[in-house]
């Protein structure tokens, strides 16, 4: 079987598994009153069941080590994907089921980051003004604390329907086209990204058939850590193969991070309790704007594929600088998200 026609059928399995396992868990969850009931801070009006990323975390934990079997993606790689996002997905699983301390989750956040960075082989080199820089020690502790923040605020940003699992099929999908991009010809220099990368954006579709444009079930801590975590992972391997693609993921995933940065530091300035629940992100404000999630939702993907992907493809392309990119494709979206509070 050929490389190709594998990924093929990998990535077609992925959307069915995840498709046909996230309505079981509903079933299950329906049955077993795993609800999430709203409350004053949320964003939905009905129960609606929870854990429907748990679909996206198994599917994607069987196809992993089949890519490594496959031979297009090394030993490395399954182990920093799987043994890190396997740990958040636990911790996350636990937390749906009752609660875990915000210290202890912390704790393994910071240990599956630490894992993951360690078989990824650190924090690559930057790119910065034409130099390639590598930042040592200080890199190692940024990319930790990188990681742990993108699991968490990904956790924060999954509060209307579809949203989450939009923001993960076009980043991913932007990133294999950087991929191909940056790479031409030499498709087989990128694969060891791009596989995980699609398996991903896979199995997140196939959740997604059942969070939007009606969440009839939630993607939960399970799914949203293992989603966030991944993408920071991705984005880093991403950078080992070419400084320029850490840059390019970074632009893409800018709406999630910047939303969420801002929402952080605005509460802290506020000092409110920055781990409690609440409903003061720009996207929230807009879905109640609004009136629905829909329109919200399809935002984010326009936004990703008509503004961040285009820059983050002349970075790749070598046409910008990569902070330079960063600063001009995230401050229309500072400006947005600060325009959206205020409405």
């Amino acid at each position: 079987m050929t490389t190709a026609l594998f990924n093929i059928l990998l990535t077609a399995a992925a959307f069915i598994a995840a498709f046909l396992f996230t309505g079981w868990l509903r079933r299950f969850a329906l049955a077993r009153n795993l609800l999430d009931v709203p409350n004053a801070r949320s964003s939905h009006e009905l129960p609606t069941p929870r854990g429907g990323g748990v679909a996206i975390v198994l599917v994607v934990l069987v196809g992993l080590p089949l890519l490594w079997w496959q031979g297009g993606m090394a030993a490395t790689v399954l182990a920093a994907l799987a043994g890190a996002g396997g740990l958040v997905a636990l911790v996350g699983w636990l937390d749906d089921q009752g609660h875990v301390a915000a210290r202890w989750r912390l704790l393994v956040h910071f240990a599956a980051a630490i894992w993951g960075l360690v078989w990824l082989g650190g924090f690559p080199p930057l790119l910065l003004a034409g130099q390639v820089v590598d930042l040592s020690w200080l890199g190692q502790g940024l990319a930790v604390l990188y990681l742990v923040w993108l699991l968490n605020l990904y956790n924060f940003m999954d509060g209307i329907d579809g949203i989450a699992g939009i923001e993960a099929i076009t980043v991913c999908g932007g990133g294999v086209l950087l991929g191909w991009l940056f790479f031409g010809a030499d498709w087989s220099a990128y694969l060891s990204l791009a596989q995980p990368a699609l398996l991903l954006a896979a199995a997140t579709a196939g959740f997604l058939l059942w969070n939007f444009p009606r969440a009839r079930i939630f993607m939960g801590d399970a799914g949203s850590g293992f989603v966030g975590l991944l993408l920071g992972l991705l984005s880093l391997q991403a950078g080992w193969l070419a400084p320029e693609l850490f840059w390019g993921w970074g632009i893409l995933l800018g709406v999630f991070v910047v939303d969420a940065t801002l929402t952080l530091l605005r509460r802290l300035l506020r000092r409110e309790r920055v781990y409690e629940a609440h409903r003061s992100h720009a996207y929230q404000h807009a879905a109640r704007h609004h009136g629905s999630h829909i329109p919200i939702s399809l935002t984010v993907a326009a936004i990703n594929l008509i503004w961040l992907l285009p820059l983050a493809a002349l970075v790749v392309l070598g046409h910008l600088d990569g902070l330079a990119g960063i600063i001009l494709a995230w401050t229309p979206l500072v400006i947005l998200a600060r325009t959206g509070v205020k409405s």
